[in-house]
C-alpha cells in the first residue's frame, strides 16, 4: 500500500512539474506575442511609415493616369497614328485601353501568367531587330512610345535612347514612375516588401529621366500625377533642359528640388503647352 501512495505522489510531483513547464512556454508565447505586437505598432505608428502610406494613397487614387495622358495626345491627330508600350505585363491595366490607328506592345513576359505582348522579347531584343528589319519596318515612327519596363536607371535609359530613334520629330516618348514620393518608392530592389512604401516601387527611373533633363537637344516634363508621367519631346516647347547640379544622383537632394528638376506640371498646364 506504502508503495501505491508512494507512485502516486511521485505522479502528481511530475504532473504539477509538467503543467509549469507547459504554463511557462505559454507565458512565454503570450509574452512573445506582446512584444512583436509592440513592435509591429511602433512600425506602423512611425510618422516616416505614416508619410509614405499617405504619399502611396495620393498617387494611387491620382485623378488622370497615364492611360488619359497617352490618350488625349493621339487624339489631336488628324494622320493614323502608331503607338508602342514598353513593358505591359497586364494590358488591362493600359494598353487595351489606348485608344491608336496601329499600337504595338513588348515584354518579355516575366511577370506574366500568359505573355501577351505582341512582341514577346526585351526590349533590347525588340530595338535591335527592329533596326535590322527583321520586324516591323526600320522605318516606321511612332506619335508615342510609352516606357514602363524594368524600372531601374540604365535599363530606361537604353530604352528612352533607342525610342529617340524611332520617335515622330512632333511625337512623344512617355515614362511612368518618374516621380517617385519617398526615397523607399525609389529603392533598387522590388521584393525589398518590408519597407514604408510596402509593394509600391517606381525604382530608379527618375535619374534616367532626369539625366535627359541636363539634355540640351530635348524638351521635357513631369506631369504630376500616378507617380509622375515624364515626357520628352525633340521639338514642342514642353520644358527646357537644365544645368547638371544633382551630380551623383542623391535622392535627399533630388526630393527638395524635384520640382525643378522634373520640371513637375500638372496635367492641364501640359496640353495648355501642347493644343493650340
Amino acid at each position: 500500500m506504502s508503495k501505491w501512495i508512494a507512485k502516486c505522489k511521485v505522479k502528481k510531483i511530475l504532473n504539477k512539474i509538467l503543467y509549469l513547464i507547459k504554463l511557462r512556454i505559454k507565458n512565454n508565447t503570450i509574452l512573445k506575442s506582446i512584444s512583436f505586437y509592440k513592435l509591429g505598432k511602433k512600425f506602423y505608428d512611425d510618422p516616416i511609415f505614416l508619410i509614405a502610406r499617405d504619399k502611396s494613397t495620393i498617387e494611387t487614387n491620382s485623378k488622370y493616369k497615364r492611360t488619359d495622358v497617352i490618350n488625349r495626345i493621339l487624339s489631336s491627330r488628324t494622320k493614323p497614328t502608331y503607338y508602342l508600350e514598353i513593358g505591359v505585363r497586364n494590358p488591362e491595366d493600359n494598353f487595351s485601353l489606348i485608344k491608336s490607328s496601329y499600337k504595338f506592345s513588348v515584354d518579355p513576359g516575366l511577370e506574366a501568367e500568359i505573355n501577351k505582348a505582341d512582341f514577346k522579347f526585351t526590349s533590347d531584343e525588340f530595338f535591335e531587330k527592329l533596326l535590322e528589319g527583321k520586324i516591323l519596318s526600320p522605318k516606321m515612327m511612332f506619335d508615342v512610345i510609352f516606357i514602363d519596363g524594368l524600372h531601374l536607371a540604365n535599363q530606361v535609359e537604353r530604352d528612352i535612347d533607342n525610342s529617340l530613334k524611332f520617335i515622330k520629330e512632333d511625337g512623344f516618348i512617355i515614362l511612368h514612375d518618374v516621380n517617385p514620393p519617398t526615397e523607399w518608392h525609389a529603392r533598387e530592389n522590388y521584393m525589398f516588401f518590408n519597407s514604408p512604401a510596402r509593394g509600391a516601387w517606381n525604382g530608379t527611373v527618375w535619374k534616367s529621366f532626369l539625366n535627359k533633363r541636363f539634355d540640351n537637344k530635348l524638351k521635357s516634363c513631369c506631369i504630376d500625377a500616378d507617380w509622375g508621367i515624364g515626357i520628352i519631346s525633340k521639338n514642342h516647347n514642353i520644358g527646357n533642359p537644365i544645368e547638371r547640379l544633382n551630380y551623383f544622383f542623391e535622392y535627399n537632394d533630388f526630393d527638395k528640388n524635384r520640382k525643378k528638376y522634373l520640371n513637375l506640371i500638372s496635367f492641364d498646364e501640359f496640353f495648355s503647352l501642347i493644343e493650340p
